[in-house]
Parts: C-alpha cells; sequence; structure tokens
C-alpha cells in the first residue's frame, strides 16, 4: 500500500521550484539547506523518481517533477482552504475590489498572491477602472473597496505616497531630444498628467506631446520605442523600461497619494480581512 505525500514535503518543493534553488527555499521554509536537501531526497524516494534537474547554482523541475508540481500546488490550496473553513469559516466570501490599472501590473500580483495564501477562501473579483470613475463606484455600493489616487477636492486621507518617477528605454536616449517628446495618461485619468506636465513647466523644459492615452500598457510601448519618455508610479515601472532623473536634466515630480476606500454599506467579513490586508500593505514605507 502506498503512503500519502506528505504535505511539509511538498511544501519545500513547491519553495525550491519557485524560488529557483535549495539554499533559496531554505529560508522560505525555515530550514537549513542541508534539510532541504534531505527533504527533497525524501519526496524522490516516496515518489520513486527523481523530480529535479539540480545546477551548481539553480535547481530546476524535470518531465517529472513539473507534472508534480501542479497536483502539489493543489493540495497545499486544499490544505489551507479546509484549514480556514474549520478555524475561520465567517472568511467565506467574495470581494469586489477596484483597482487603476497603472497598480495592477506590477503592484498588485504580490499583494493579492499574500492575501489569497492568508485567506483562501476569500474570492477577489477585480475591476479595472481609472480612480475617477472608481471612487463614485465604492460610495455608491457598486464595487467593495478600491485602491484610488487622491484626487484634487477629495478629502479622504492618504495611505500610501507614491512617487512618479520618469522612464525611458534603455536602447534610446530620449531625453536628450528637443523638444522632449512626453507620454501622457489622459486629463481625467488621474493626477498623473496635471503633475507631468507641473514639472515640466516649473522647470521650463520644453516638450511636446508625443502620444496621450488612457492605458498603461500603450504609455509603457511608446516609451519602449524610444519615442519618448514618461512618468509613471515606481510601483508601475515595468523591468523593460529604465529609470530617469536628475542626472538626465529632469526635474522631480509631485508624487501620488494612494488610499484604500471601503463601500458605506455594511462589510463582510472577507471585506473588512481584505481592507485591513490592503491598508497594511499600502501604509509600508509611507
Amino acid at each position: 500500500m502506498s503512503h500519502p505525500l506528505d504535505l511539509d514535503l511538498l511544501k519545500t518543493f513547491v519553495a525550491v521550484v519557485e524560488s529557483g534553488g535549495l539554499s533559496n527555499a531554505a529560508p522560505l521554509v525555515g530550514r537549513s539547506q542541508s534539510a532541504v536537501s534531505m527533504q527533497i531526497q525524501r519526496l524522490e524516494q516516496s515518489v520513486g523518481r527523481e523530480l529535479l534537474v539540480r545546477g551548481p547554482q539553480a535547481a530546476k523541475p524535470n518531465a517529472a517533477g513539473e507534472e508534480l508540481l501542479a497536483y502539489a500546488r493543489k493540495m497545499l490550496r486544499l490544505s489551507d482552504e479546509a484549514r480556514a473553513a474549520i478555524a475561520r469559516p465567517e472568511e467565506i466570501g467574495s470581494v469586489r475590489l477596484g483597482v487603476p490599472e497603472d497598480y495592477v501590473a506590477q503592484f498588485l500580483p504580490s499583494v493579492l498572491a499574500q492575501f489569497a495564501t492568508e485567506h483562501p477562501l476569500v474570492a477577489v473579483e477585480l475591476i479595472c477602472e481609472a480612480s475617477r470613475q472608481l471612487i463614485p463606484a465604492v460610495h455608491n455600493g457598486r464595487i467593495d473597496l478600491a485602491i484610488v489616487t487622491r484626487l484634487p477636492g477629495e478629502t479622504f486621507m492618504a495611505q500610501r505616497r507614491e512617487p512618479l518617477v520618469w522612464v525611458a528605454s534603455p536602447n534610446h536616449a530620449t531625453w536628450e531630444l528637443d523638444p522632449l517628446p512626453i507620454a501622457l495618461f489622459e486629463v481625467g485619468c488621474g493626477p498623473a498628467h496635471a503633475h507631468v506636465l507641473e514639472a515640466l513647466k516649473g522647470a521650463d523644459t520644453a516638450y511636446r506631446v508625443a502620444y496621450s492615452s488612457a492605458s498603461l500598457s500603450g504609455l509603457i510601448a511608446v516609451v519602449e520605442a524610444g519615442l519618448a519618455i514618461a512618468g509613471l508610479p515606481r510601483c508601475s515601472v515595468p523591468p523593460s523600461l529604465r529609470t530617469i532623473g536628475g542626472y538626465e536634466g529632469l526635474p522631480p515630480i509631485r508624487e501620488l497619494e494612494m488610499s484604500v476606500l471601503c463601500s458605506p454599506a455594511p462589510r463582510s467579513t472577507a471585506t473588512q480581512c481584505l481592507h485591513d490586508f490592503l491598508t497594511r500593505e499600502l501604509s509600508r514605507n509611507l
């Protein structure tokens, strides 16, 4: 009779794969590198197959490892859900969360992944709209929560001050062009548009608007092509772009103020959990 797979061994295996190596996984599972190695050996003995291709600095799953990885993640997720269902049954539910596009790509995935680990019974429905649409949507109860940029005239408190930084293609010295070509979010998408123009006018920098869009991906594509530079929230800058600034002769840009808004309707436990979690995450490095 075969023995059931050990969840602790599966957790270590997933950590090794996701971190890229035994030494990287050790602090994630609270064990020494030698203990991690022994756990992987025990798991391989349990399934009767080698699971990793080991190199001098990294370890990657082989074909058998890739197959087991999918099952391991499912089993660990079910374990977390079962534990939460017994210990915190009141957290079961869904939450409608609104977020502007410029905060989604880089900032949100890791945050929501961590929330899903801590609260596996809460389903998050993501609604991507500009802050100008999200603020009234929260107030009228169309959505439960929203991460928004504080707009002029709004009285709610900021929970994070997010720098706006200049970005350019690493393959083009676009900032040397005169007048300076810039890519902007459209008017109405939030304060970033006004902050960028305010910075350029305050520094008496000659510029031309080469591109204007409500789409973050559109701005990034234009900048990657070397057709313009842009001012983006630091949390939205992809690895494909280079951050530039004073060294290239560019003025500082006024920062954005981010907040978590919650509907005035009575909050479910699931909504309160996500609200508290997002408030904590946004308040880091305020």
